[in-house]
């Protein structure tokens, strides 16, 4: 791989796994749901969890739009489903 490359698998890592997890500290704030909270009651966890998740499906997202973006490049990919 070349560096170019690896710098932007790591750049759309890193902005796809903030973006997520920021988007899942909101989505638990509006519910009412606090990460900050002290101790680990229910509300605490809850924003956790939501964190935790928003962050992976962020760099899930990342991943799949990289991948969609190498294949298009390649010529490759067009019609075809990403998995």
């Amino acid at each position: 791989m070349s560096q170019k490359s690896l710098l932007l698998e790591g750049f759309s890592d890193a902005v796809g796994f903030l973006g997520g997890a920021l988007l899942g500290f909101w989505i638990g704030r509006l519910l009412g749901l606090d990460i900050f909270a002290a101790g680990y009651g229910n509300s605490a966890l809850g924003g956790i969890v939501l964190v935790g998740l928003g962050g992976g499906l962020g760099l899930q997202l990342a991943r799949r739009w990289r991948r969609a973006k190498t294949a298009k490049a390649k010529g490759e990919g067009e019609g075809e489903e990403i998995r």
